[in-house]
């Protein structure tokens, strides 16, 4: 983007009429949706966009259109749209994304993107850092999929995050199809049924839709179910919070490794877990610092 201006100063440095200003671009790519952020040298955010699930590992093609999709839309905003093909080849990009750990995955998606420069973490990356901003602590990132990540003098760790069939302990994902699960195996008599698994069979049609149902949803389409989890008074939903709680502490409790790191929760359900865990450890708990487009932002200009 070329300054409008006779002279244009940066952090003190004076930069000559037509000197094109460096953009930076974050994107912050999870299983339910795709966001991105155009910021300046600066930092000052001069465009955002939003697009569909971008998970890399589980559909990397609908992953690297919404990518693309979300990047339009905020380098428009922050540099018009008769600029947009000229821009966009000049972006050093961060982006955190669900399913880099992925053997190939990143390989792949930077052959890809056309950016100038292009660094791609897991999406637990750049939530920490962003919720973090420099300081150390544990980052409990817990939407459709979750993710655990601590940083301690500089060394970043995470555990967790290996996808919905491996993993995502705590998910609305995994709520949503163990939530489902229960009602099976209350329909055989191995559990009692509840009035919520009583309703989610009749919602389905019976075991058969069930079934049907499972055997092409995505992580999303399960997750569209954890609310009548996570809001519910009913026994079945009560002892899988319970379970999943559970499973949180323990992820927490490896990462905090015994030191007093205060703990972070991020994500959608992010305020769940904080509430339910705040009346039962003694962990000091705050509020995130950033978001984690802020962390894929640190991550274009080389944080970390």
């Amino acid at each position: 983007m070329t300054i409008p201006l006779f002279k244009w100063y940066c952090f003190g440095i004076l930069v000559p009429w037509g000197i094109r200003m460096a953009l930076y671009l974050g994107i912050d790519g999870g299983g339910t949706g795709c966001r991105a952020v155009v910021a300046d040298a600066a930092g000052t955010v001069l465009g955002r966009g939003q697009s569909g699930p971008a998970n890399i590992a589980s559909d990397p093609s609908r992953a690297r259109s919404n990518i693309l999709d979300a990047t339009h839309q905020a380098l428009s905003q922050a540099v018009g749209a008769a600029a947009l093909g000229a821009e966009l080849g000049r972006l050093r990009a961060g982006l955190g994304l669900a399913g880099a750990n992925a053997a190939g995955a990143v390989g792949r998606l930077q052959l890809d993107l056309p950016f100038a420069q292009t660094r791609i973490e897991t999406d637990a990356v750049t939530a920490a850092m962003g919720a973090l901003a420099g300081t150390d602590g544990v980052v409990a990132a817990i939407g459709t999929g979750s993710v655990f990540a601590s940083i301690r003098r500089g060394q970043f760790r995470q555990i967790g995050g290996w996808g919905f069939t491996l993993g995502d302990e705590g998910s609305a994902a995994v709520l949503g199809r163990s939530i489902l699960s229960y009602a099976l195996r209350a329909q055989d008599g191995y559990a009692e049924i509840t009035p919520l698994l009583a309703e989610l069979l009749k919602d389905h049609g019976g075991p058969s839709g069930i079934v049907t149902f499972a055997q092409s949803a995505r992580p999303t389409d399960f997750a569209a179910l954890a609310p009548r989890v996570t809001s519910s008074d009913d026994p079945a939903a009560q002892i899988l919070m319970q379970s999943a709680t559970q499973s949180v502490a323990s992820a927490i409790k490896v990462l905090r490794d015994g030191d007093a790191l205060p703990v972070v929760f991020t994500g959608g359900l992010g305020p769940v877990y904080r509430a339910r865990l705040s009346q039962t450890e003694r962990w000091a708990i705050k509020d995130a610092a950033g978001t984690a487009l802020d962390g894929a932002l640190m991550l274009a200009r080389g944080a970390l």
